[in-house]
Protein backbone atom coordinates (compact mmCIF):
# COMPACT_ATOMS: atom_id res chain seq x y z
CA UNK A 1 0.00 0.00 0.00
CA UNK A 2 1.41 3.42 -0.89
CA UNK A 3 2.32 5.74 1.97
CA UNK A 4 -0.38 8.33 1.26
CA UNK A 5 -3.35 5.93 1.59
CA UNK A 6 -1.86 4.59 4.85
CA UNK A 7 -1.74 8.13 6.22
CA UNK A 8 -5.35 8.71 5.16
CA UNK A 9 -6.48 5.43 6.76
CA UNK A 10 -4.56 6.21 9.95
CA UNK A 11 -6.07 9.71 10.10
CA UNK A 12 -9.58 8.33 9.57
CA UNK A 13 -9.11 5.74 12.32
CA UNK A 14 -7.78 8.44 14.65
CA UNK A 15 -10.81 10.62 13.94
CA UNK A 16 -13.16 7.72 14.70
CA UNK A 17 -11.33 6.96 17.95
CA UNK A 18 -11.40 10.62 19.04
CA UNK A 19 -15.11 10.80 18.23
CA UNK A 20 -15.78 7.69 20.28
CA UNK A 21 -13.85 9.06 23.25
CA UNK A 22 -15.67 12.40 23.01
CA UNK A 23 -19.00 10.59 22.86
CA UNK A 24 -18.08 8.52 25.90
CA UNK A 25 -17.04 11.59 27.87
CA UNK A 26 -20.38 13.25 27.14
CA UNK A 27 -22.17 10.07 28.15
CA UNK A 28 -20.11 9.81 31.34
CA UNK A 29 -20.79 13.48 32.11
CA UNK A 30 -24.52 12.80 31.93
CA UNK A 31 -24.21 9.76 34.17
CA UNK A 32 -24.40 10.57 37.83
CA UNK A 33 -26.27 13.81 37.28
CA UNK A 34 -28.84 13.92 40.05
CA UNK A 35 -32.19 15.62 39.67
CA UNK A 36 -35.03 16.49 41.99
CA UNK A 37 -38.35 16.34 40.14
CA UNK A 38 -41.04 18.38 41.90
CA UNK A 39 -44.69 17.56 41.24
CA UNK A 40 -47.55 19.87 42.08
CA UNK A 41 -51.08 19.33 43.32
CA UNK A 42 -53.89 19.83 40.85
CA UNK A 43 -54.98 23.44 40.95
CA UNK A 44 -51.45 24.76 41.47
CA UNK A 45 -51.14 28.00 39.55
CA UNK A 46 -48.27 29.20 37.41
CA UNK A 47 -47.55 31.77 40.15
CA UNK A 48 -47.29 28.91 42.68
CA UNK A 49 -44.83 27.05 40.47
CA UNK A 50 -42.72 30.13 39.77
CA UNK A 51 -42.58 30.94 43.49
CA UNK A 52 -41.25 27.45 44.23
CA UNK A 53 -38.74 27.70 41.39
CA UNK A 54 -37.50 31.11 42.48
CA UNK A 55 -37.33 30.44 46.22
CA UNK A 56 -35.95 26.90 46.31
CA UNK A 57 -33.73 27.39 43.26
CA UNK A 58 -31.56 29.81 45.23
CA UNK A 59 -30.39 27.18 47.70
CA UNK A 60 -26.72 26.16 47.71
CA UNK A 61 -25.86 23.32 45.30
CA UNK A 62 -29.30 23.51 43.65
CA UNK A 63 -29.49 24.50 39.99
CA UNK A 64 -32.52 25.45 37.95
CA UNK A 65 -32.71 25.18 34.17
CA UNK A 66 -33.53 28.34 32.26
CA UNK A 67 -37.16 29.34 32.20
CA UNK A 68 -38.97 28.16 29.07
CA UNK A 69 -41.03 30.51 26.90
CA UNK A 70 -44.31 30.17 28.80
CA UNK A 71 -46.32 31.81 26.02
CA UNK A 72 -45.26 29.09 23.60
CA UNK A 73 -45.20 26.30 26.20
CA UNK A 74 -47.84 27.14 28.81
CA UNK A 75 -47.65 23.67 30.38
CA UNK A 76 -43.86 23.60 30.61
CA UNK A 77 -43.87 24.00 34.39
CA UNK A 78 -46.23 21.16 35.24
CA UNK A 79 -43.20 19.70 37.00
CA UNK A 80 -39.99 21.41 38.03
CA UNK A 81 -36.58 19.84 37.70
CA UNK A 82 -33.83 21.00 40.02
CA UNK A 83 -30.27 19.86 39.49
CA UNK A 84 -28.76 18.50 42.70
CA UNK A 85 -25.64 16.75 41.39
CA UNK A 86 -23.33 18.80 43.59
CA UNK A 87 -25.60 18.67 46.64
CA UNK A 88 -24.78 16.61 49.69
CA UNK A 89 -27.45 14.94 51.83
CA UNK A 90 -27.98 17.99 54.04
CA UNK A 91 -28.40 20.27 51.01
CA UNK A 92 -30.99 17.91 49.52
CA UNK A 93 -32.74 17.89 52.91
CA UNK A 94 -32.76 21.71 52.82
CA UNK A 95 -34.38 21.57 49.39
CA UNK A 96 -37.04 19.23 50.75
CA UNK A 97 -37.65 21.61 53.68
CA UNK A 98 -38.00 24.51 51.27
CA UNK A 99 -40.49 22.58 49.15
CA UNK A 100 -42.47 21.62 52.26
CA UNK A 101 -43.23 25.30 52.84
CA UNK A 102 -45.35 25.41 49.70
CA UNK A 103 -48.84 23.87 49.96
CA UNK A 104 -48.99 23.53 46.16
CA UNK A 105 -46.12 20.99 46.13
CA UNK A 106 -47.33 17.42 46.03
CA UNK A 107 -43.98 15.67 46.22
CA UNK A 108 -40.38 15.31 45.16
CA UNK A 109 -38.67 12.46 43.36
CA UNK A 110 -34.90 12.16 43.39
CA UNK A 111 -33.44 10.42 40.37
CA UNK A 112 -30.35 10.03 38.27
CA UNK A 113 -30.63 11.86 34.95
CA UNK A 114 -30.06 8.55 33.16
CA UNK A 115 -33.52 7.53 34.49
CA UNK A 116 -35.12 9.98 32.03
CA UNK A 117 -37.48 8.34 29.61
Amino acid sequence: MPVLPRVVVAAALSAVAIGAVAGCSKFNAAMGQQQAIVSFKSGATLADRLAVRTTCGKLPAVTVPSLPDLKRYPYALQELTFGVSDADDSQVANLEKCLDRFPSVEGITLQDSSDDS
